[in-house]
């Protein structure tokens, strides 16, 4: 990959990051939540499981689903169901008790898992590899490119923990807190506009 390539592909892994989604609307109100240390999991979690899910696409999964559409419509109906679930999980999330939040941030592994239900990281995934790649490469390039976009993803999903847990002070009140979550919640529907106005 020449130098002009790889800046044009690093930005491209930034920009794909940092911009809103799933990730970042779960991050921000984990961050809120749960503060920025019980987050990491989360963080790490979204990063590893994107990288595998570019490497799998790198690797032909993406041609699977050109061969049976009726898996990668299953996929988006799954993925569609499982954020609203999300959603409403957050809108339910209470107020701390006794200085602690009520709940679980996610895990590593939740995390991990969701990339493969969640819409925008298939567009990315799939715009990485078609996009930067060079037709032909082998599986140390794939693997490479995904580990480059986990490097790049996994500050810039950060930066949303981060405001949340800078949130957190103003969010005290009960009420506000209620509100903010319920907003987040709202905003993980939104983000589904999308995908459920084309399957």
């Amino acid at each position: 990959m020449s130098l002009d390539l790889l800046l044009a592909f690093v930005l491209f892994a930034f920009v794909t990051s940092v911009t809103p989604g799933p990730n970042n609307m779960m991050l921000l109100a984990s961050g809120v939540n749960f503060g920025v240390r019980r987050s990491v999991p989360h963080m790490l979690g979204i990063s590893l499981g994107f990288m595998v899910l570019v490497i799998s696409v790198g690797l032909g999964l993406g041609q699977l689903f050109e061969s049976y559409p009726q898996l990668h419509t299953a996929l988006r109906y799954a993925g569609a169901a499982y954020l609203l679930y999300l959603a409403w999980k957050i809108a339910r999330a209470g107020a701390p008790e006794g200085g602690e939040p009520r709940g679980r941030p996610f895990g590593f592994l939740q995390a991990a898992a969701f990339q493969w239900v969640n819409p925008k990281a298939w567009i990315m995934a799939i715009g990485a590899i078609t996009t930067y790649l060079p037709q032909g490469s082998g599986l140390l390039q794939v693997v490479l490119i995904a580990a480059l976009f986990a490097l790049v993803n996994c500050p810039s999903v950060g930066l949303w923990t981060v405001a949340g847990s800078l949130l957190r002070h103003w969010l005290d009140n009960p009420r506000t807190l209620r509100l903010f979550n319920v907003s987040m919640a709202l905003l993980l529907v939104a983000s589904l506009y999308p995908v459920l106005t084309t399957l």
